[in-house]
């Protein structure tokens, strides 16, 4: 039974897509920051180089963002309409179809994940 047990799990190992092991990938961006977003910017966690993200969404609106990383944790910039920025940091992009961008009325950021 052990040796027939062995095989199949290598072949399930094998044949899983090489997908699950990428680290971040496309997602759709969900703007609740209470203001138009002018520009993204993203960044590894723990460096300092921002890059751009693309997209500029409008409250209430979400974007599809090409993205592709091995890497899973980074930091997000929005640049609002209303001069304001926000830093989301930590965002997890790691096996995520839709991030939501939101801002509370005090200035509190957080992120949700779908």
């Amino acid at each position: 039974m052990k040796r027939f047990i062995a095989p199949l799990l290598a072949l399930a190992v094998v044949s899983t897509p090489a997908q699950a092991f990428i680290g971040a990938g496309n997602f759709t961006l969900v703007n609740r920051t209470g203001s138009n977003i002018v520009s993204l910017m993203i960044r590894r966690v723990g460096t300092s180089a921002w890059q751009p993200l693309g997209g500029n969404p409008a409250q209430g609106s979400r974007v599809a963002v090409a993205f592709a990383n091995p890497d899973c944790a980074f930091d997000i910039q929005a640049q609002l309409a209303d001069g304001k920025t926000a830093t989301f940091n930590g965002v997890n992009l790691c096996d995520v179809a839709m991030v939501t961008l939101n801002r509370g009325s005090s200035g509190a950021l957080w992120v949700d994940y779908d």
